[in-house]
């Protein structure tokens, strides 16, 4: 382990403990047939009446920062230096980190009334999870198809940009190459 990511994983660190100490909290409105409306970041030693842990957003949280922390390690890695700095690969984990960012910043949700009244959870739209939401409630189950599909699409992406490895030449093979570069004439065997 580098430096480099030494300081990954501390940072890392860092964001899943606020994540546990900042949890997504739900108010849980009895009037309106006891559907979580999304009510914010809260501390988790707070006293938050009418109020639960949303855990499918926390959970979501936690996974994005650990795929995050892997793919920081991978670009951080000593051997990766070696290479040009943005190639293909990287470029891809980057587009990855990246999009997983966004997906948590912008959840999809819909409004309170819908997810009271229908059978099944459907989609309002995608909204800053820190503006005003207290009035909606976060698609778990279509925040997490995003999560894989972007996970998928990203790994399939970076094995199908992968350079193959160079060939490892025989020992006569480069015997030859010597022979050859040197400007002598080489022998070979009948």
């Amino acid at each position: 382990m580098n430096k480099y990511q030494a300081v990954m994983l501390i940072a890392a660190a860092i964001n899943l403990l606020l994540m546990l100490l900042f949890p997504p909290y739900d108010y849980v409105s009895y009037a309106h047939g006891s559907v979580p409306n999304f009510d914010g970041f809260l501390p988790v030693f707070g006293d938050h009446p009418n109020s639960a842990v949303n855990d499918d957003f926390l959970a979501i949280e936690i996974f994005t920062v650990l795929i995050n922390t892997l793919i920081a390690w991978l670009l951080l890695r000593d051997r990766a230096r070696l290479r040009r700095r943005l190639d293909r690969q990287n470029l891809v984990l980057l587009g990855v980190a990246l999009n997983l960012l966004l997906a948590l910043l912008f959840p999809p949700f819909q409004d309170h009334y819908t997810a009271s009244k229908a059978l099944l959870p459907s989609f309002d739209g995608f909204y800053f999870v820190f503006g005003d939401n207290s009035m909606r409630v976060i698609v778990a189950a279509m925040l997490w198809l995003e999560v894989i599909f972007v996970l998928v699409n990203g790994a399939m992406l970076w094995l199908l940009l992968e350079r193959p490895a160079p060939r490892e030449l025989t020992a006569a093979e480069q015997f030859a190459l010597s022979e050859e570069l040197l400007g002598r004439p080489v022998r070979r065997k009948t």
